[in-house]
């Protein structure tokens, strides 16, 4: 393995920062929350059209830069920094290496050229709260997380004029604002039940105040629900008798599961370099606090007690800066299940940092208008969706085999 960044590895990583430094501080960052979408329209199309970042890990044929995760992770790291709202997580992260692996030639074509572009948006639509497990992060996702054949859960049926969609999905990134749902459903009743994902090309609809509500095709409903994270959007999707268009080829059987899992790992890849990014951003502004906040005569970093405190904190930033890039790599490179490990360790190293931040800013920090609160609300946020960690690990030991027949392996 190769540590050393390429150069052109390092310009991306110059190119993001240098922008979101001018048009994505944290004052524009509530502002962006609270519009229609919950992101900057205009930042996002500076970011797709300009600097490529949708496509950065698709394939040159389909409109993309050629890229591969390494690249779209140190990226993410750089909007974790500033806590950049954006559909890049739901499109190029979730939703497009789906389409890109299960996806007919036409489907393909039709659509990833689009995304590249940053002219269509796409969200994961799983049924419930099963995201973590449908990705494989923390549990097996061959068991009956779709719907089972039971009630709830989305259900597919086949009619004559094509496939139709039935059932309800809860924390959907992006839900409310994209254009493309990519929904996980059950089909096969008990005697071949099985998980399939399905399209459903859909422009979200808003009433003259700007709410969310039904969307452009017949029986779909979209409601955006208030969640802890304002610069992770999240929507409740309903779906009743909704037209859907299978993913991939007709009669053609794929792993469904085994590709969700396989995008959970890289997803976890690039979500760990998010959060470190997060995390180094949020120890950066307190040590500049530390410096200038004084306290019987002396900068309050000068305490001896607040160095040990900072420097623990920086050894834990730079473990999880090492995991995530290892898992960037290994996951470009091939490898599988690392991702886990490395997000769990890089969401760890964010809820500790963030939290020891809020309480070195002192009575400032416990405001609500302070950004540590930001920092501090991401972390949860995202342990929220895609842990916890104590279960991100348990997973993956259990994947790994560390603990069988009562004995540790060796």
């Amino acid at each position: 393995m190769d540590a050393t960044f390429t150069a052109e590895q390092e310009e991306i990583r110059r190119t993001l920062r240098e922008l979101l430094l001018k048009r994505c501080g944290p004052e524009e960052v509530r502002t962006a929350v609270r519009t229609e979408g919950g992101y900057d329209s205009a930042l996002w199309e500076t970011l797709a059209q300009q600097l490529g970042l949708p496509g950065l890990a698709f394939p040159e044929a389909y409109g993309g830069v050629g890229c591969s995760v390494t690249e779209l992770a140190l990226a993410s790291e750089e909007l974790g920094r500033s806590l950049a709202p954006s559909p890049l997580l739901a499109t190029a992260v979730l939703a497009a290496p789906l389409l890109l692996a299960l996806g007919s030639e036409d489907q393909r074509a039709a659509l990833l050229p689009r995304i590249a572009s940053g002219e269509l948006t796409a969200a994961l639509a799983v049924p419930g709260a099963s995201l973590t497990i449908a990705l494989g992060l923390t549990g097996d996702n061959r068991g009956d997380w779709a719907g089972g054949g039971r009630a709830g859960g989305v259900q597919a049926r086949r009619t004559d004029d094509g496939w139709r969609l039935y059932g309800q999905a809860d924390q959907v990134l992006d839900g409310h604002s994209a254009d493309l749902l990519l929904v996980a459903a059950h089909t096969g009743g008990f005697a071949r039940s099985r998980t399939l994902l399905f399209l459903v090309r859909d422009s979200p609809a808003r009433d003259s105040l700007g709410r969310d509500g039904s969307g452009g095709s017949p029986g779909v409903t979209r409601v955006r629900l208030t969640s802890l994270d304002e610069t992770r959007s999240q929507a409740r999707v309903q779906l009743r008798d909704v037209e859907a268009e299978l993913l991939g080829e007709e009669g053609e059987s794929s792993d469904v599961a085994g590709v969700l899992a396989s995008v959970g790992d890289s997803a976890a890849a690039v979500l760990a370099a998010e959060a470190v990014g997060a995390a180094d951003r949020v120890l950066e502004r307190t040590v500049e606090y530390v410096k200038q906040r004084e306290q019987f005569g002396r900068a309050i970093g000068s305490f001896q007690a607040v160095k040990h405190r900072l420097a623990d904190l920086y050894v834990q930033v730079q473990a999880a800066r090492s995991a995530a890039y290892y898992a960037a790599w290994a996951t470009a490179a091939g490898e599988e299940r690392v991702g886990g490990l490395a997000l769990a360790q890089a969401l760890e190293a964010l809820r500790i940092t963030s939290s020891e931040a809020v309480q070195l800013h002192g009575g400032i920090g416990f405001t609500w208008e302070h950004e540590a609160h930001l920092y501090f609300k991401r972390a949860a946020g995202d342990e929220l969706l895609f842990g916890p960690v104590h279960r991100l690990r348990e997973h993956a030991a259990d994947a790994a085999r560390l603990f069988g027949g009562g004995e540790v392996a060796v």
